[in-house]
């Protein structure tokens, strides 16, 4: 039986009954796919379902305030998700009158829309044939095939979408499309594969040559950085706080957070005392001053590593332009944030 009949038949057998799978509506597959991009999908399904009861149509995504958005993402992470997501919600009702692209060339032009999500969409809302490949088709064919090319580099990505496109079932690429990333997303794990019940075990070059465990290879690029983050929580006698949003082109883009001392080294208590005063709001103010954690919290990112304290600043003083501590769950903040304000409690 060809590895391809194969596949689909252990799918046939196997697939997990997930919402996006009981359509072909673009929007819903689209909205899946986005969240499901660097989450696995027992952290994204929730955040499926809040997505599509909130916004059931593209029309109601374009119109939503960011702030509406970024709150309802908040704890995924790569909020540029969520950025992307927006802005082609009002490229498609603005520019498209609300008609989602329905070729893959087209789709591929979404902002946050790479080849493998456009694949995604394009043969399982309109039946092209056009091969994923993401981290768990890589892996899977990697060592289904023995292929040694490093998974990120682009001689890497052209074979492993060339043989994906080989392989792919030109009747029906939906089901093998889902068949693949289903593939290697339960059975063909990154760790701790189930090669005993594998239907390609007497197939697999990697099985057979015992190299299970070096496939997929992947070059070391990224350098993390290491970071302190200071954040200075504000408390004034009116129950106000300070909350900023972050601008630029950096992480947490418009997400807010309370104001940032960033320092090369774990910082004294006397440094975070004398750079406060740098805060407008707390100029000329008396304050007490108090560290919420002695232990920093280590936040890990893709490239950094954020080593965190909360400092506590009461003010006998009022904040007129303060954030009223009773809403400051109303804006969407970095999960990092969101769990300091559960835990402390306002």
């Amino acid at each position: 039986m060809s590895p391809t009949k194969l596949l689909i038949n252990w799918y046939t057998d196997n697939k997990r009954d997930l919402p996006w799978r009981n359509t072909t509506n673009p929007y819903f597959i689209w909205l899946s796919e986005i969240i499901l991009q660097q989450t696995q999908v027992v952290q994204g399904l929730p955040y499926y379902v809040a997505f599509t009861t909130n916004f059931p149509t593209v029309f109601d995504l374009a119109k939503a305030e960011e702030q509406e958005v970024l709150k309802l993402w908040q704890g995924l992470g790569y909020y540029s998700r969520a950025r992307n997501l927006h802005t082609s919600a009002k490229y498609i009702v603005n520019e498209l009158g609300g008609q989602f692209p329905n070729t893959f060339e087209d789709i591929l032009k979404l902002k946050g829309v790479g080849d493998y999500t456009a694949s995604a969409i394009a043969s399982i809302c309109f039946n092209q044939n056009t091969a994923v490949v993401d981290g768990n088709v890589n892996r899977a064919l990697s060592r289904l095939y023995g292929i040694t090319t490093p998974i990120n580099t682009s001689k890497g990505f052209k074979t492993f979408k060339a043989l994906a496109q080989q392989l792919i079932d030109t009747k029906q690429p939906a089901i093998f499309n889902q068949a693949i990333m289903e593939f290697g997303a339960r059975m063909c794990k990154p760790k701790n594969p189930d090669c005993n019940n594998c239907p390609f075990n007497d197939k697999c070059v990697a099985l057979e040559k015992n190299i299970v465990s070096d496939l997929p290879v992947k070059l070391k690029k990224v350098k993390v950085t290491k970071k302190h983050f200071n954040f200075i929580v504000v408390i004034s006698t009116d129950q106000k706080t300070i909350l900023e949003q972050r601008t630029g082109s950096g992480i947490w883009q418009n997400l807010y957070q309370f104001p940032l001392i960033e320092t090369v080294k774990d910082p004294t208590f006397s440094e975070i005392e004398q750079d406060i005063k740098s805060i407008k709001q707390l100029k000329d103010k008396d304050i007490t001053l108090s560290l919420y954690n002695d232990k920093a919290i280590v936040h890990k990112l893709s490239h950094q590593h954020l080593y965190t304290k909360f400092w506590i600043v009461i003010i006998d003083n009022r904040l007129p332009n303060g954030v009223a501590l009773n809403t400051i769950n109303d804006y969407p903040v970095p999960i990092l944030i969101s769990n300091f304000i559960e835990n402390f409690n306002f």
